[in-house]
């Protein structure tokens, strides 16, 4: 595993953003919650005034919690500052309202998150900015994309649902020469498994409340900068009021510690997991890069160094109320939204494709597979799975669960 800023990522996680002789030897850096912050005299709060973001000044500027978590996270990507926002989509959002005017051109990865492309196809595109949405598979092939008002490239490697990996450092090729800014959403891999700026990321984006967080309890947003970007990025988010709560920042920070254990299990037990369930009948393939036969396998080998718990399973073409039976038997897999936490999840999924073919024929499933025993989750699918091929196979069966 690589070096960053002279330590190896395991150790940053564990002593980033900590100073325990600044809070008396404690440990861990407390939940400090502030609104008004007092000086000395008028001329230190002056001067708390110049230095913009890089002092304790208001509340809504963060606190020492706050700043623990931005310091930790941009020392484990390799970034030069982070900023903190109350959600993922939050990050998203006040990322590219930072980075773009009316008039402006965005190049959207065809495979983003879906409520981000809500966010461009509604709230920028009333704004005047207009958004071209690129197949992941393009690499310096983009360039054919890129308009003279392209200011933003936007990557999200692997792609949501079906996981395509990006080539973004072919996309910076083209992209820097011409002063377009890249922009990365790296939820899936964290810091840990995918270093953004070394590949020519220049704003990389967490769903914090995903694996940072990791116990399902809070919403943050961290978007990590390279330094020319952090004062257009921070200053938007200032001037718009936006930051999160030192409460979550805090529980970021619990989560932080435990990252690397957790996400080495995650990618452990999917692995286990995946080798079961690709040799049952009623599976057709798997979307997760770390296997071998994955399409972007190959970038995948290259460019990180592991692979989280999050993945898509395809099925055999099905009626949808056996995806209903399949579903609901299943014991240990929760039934909601987000992933990222120890406890697995499950839920049907649909990819929105503008720009590149949706390929699945049959019914989609996007998994979280969390920290359970993987024998005891394997068991636990199997049984699904035999819900829906009798269900699929059975019209009887089919019409008594409709009723």
């Amino acid at each position: 595993m690589n070096k960053v800023n002279g330590l190896r990522p395991d150790t940053i996680l564990t002593h980033g953003g900590r100073d325990p002789q600044a809070f008396g030897g404690v440990v861990n850096v407390p939940v400090v919650r502030a609104s008004t912050i007092l000086y000395p005299d008028l001329q230190a709060y002056e001067s708390s005034r110049v230095e913009k973001f890089s002092s304790l000044r208001y509340g809504r500027y963060g606190t020492q919690t706050t700043f623990a978590l931005e310091e930790a996270v941009a020392a484990l990507e390799g970034g030069f500052r982070a900023t903190t926002f109350p959600s993922g989509l939050s990050a998203i959002a006040n990322v590219l309202r930072a980075l773009l005017r009316p008039g402006d051109h965005l190049l959207m990865v065809d495979t983003v998150y879906g409520p981000a492309r809500k966010f461009c196809d509604e709230p920028l595109a009333r704004d005047g900015i207009s958004t071209t949405y690129y197949d992941p598979a393009m690499g310096a092939e983009l360039a054919s994309l890129i308009t003279d008002r392209t200011r933003v490239v936007y990557c999200e490697s692997p792609g949501s649902l079906t996981f395509e990996v990006q080539d973004i450092p072919a996309i910076a090729s083209v992209c820097r020469p011409r002063g377009i800014a890249i922009v990365a959403d790296n939820t899936w891999a964290t810091p840990l498994f995918f270093q953004a700026f070394a590949r020519g990321v220049d704003v990389s984006i967490h769903a914090a409340t995903k694996y940072i967080v990791g116990h399902s309890d809070a919403m943050l947003g961290i978007a990590v900068t390279t330094e020319e970007y952090f004062e257009r990025v921070r200053g938007y988010a200032a001037a718009h009021g936006v930051i999160a709560g030192p409460d979550d920042c805090w529980l970021g920070l619990r989560g932080l510690r435990t990252l690397g254990a957790r996400l080495r299990q995650h990618q452990q037990s999917s692995e286990i997991v995946l080798d079961r369930l690709l040799q049952h009948p009623a599976v057709s393939r798997a979307y997760y890069p770390a296997l071998a036969g994955h399409a972007s396998h190959a970038l995948w080998r290259r460019d990180f160094t592991g692979a989280s718990g999050l993945f898509g399973l395809e099925l055999v073409p099905a009626p949808h109320d056996a995806i209903h039976g399949l579903i609901n038997a299943l014991k240990l897999f929760g039934i909601g939204s987000s992933w990222g936490g120890y406890e697995s999840l499950i839920l049907p999924s649909k990819p929105i494709r503008t720009a590149s073919q949706d390929r699945t024929t049959g019914p989609l499933l996007r998994i979280n597979i969390g920290l359970e025993d993987p024998d005891d989750l394997i068991a636990d699918l199997e049984a699904g799975l035999s819900v829906f091929e009798n269900q699929r196979r059975d019209p009887q069966r089919r019409m008594k669960h409709a009723q």
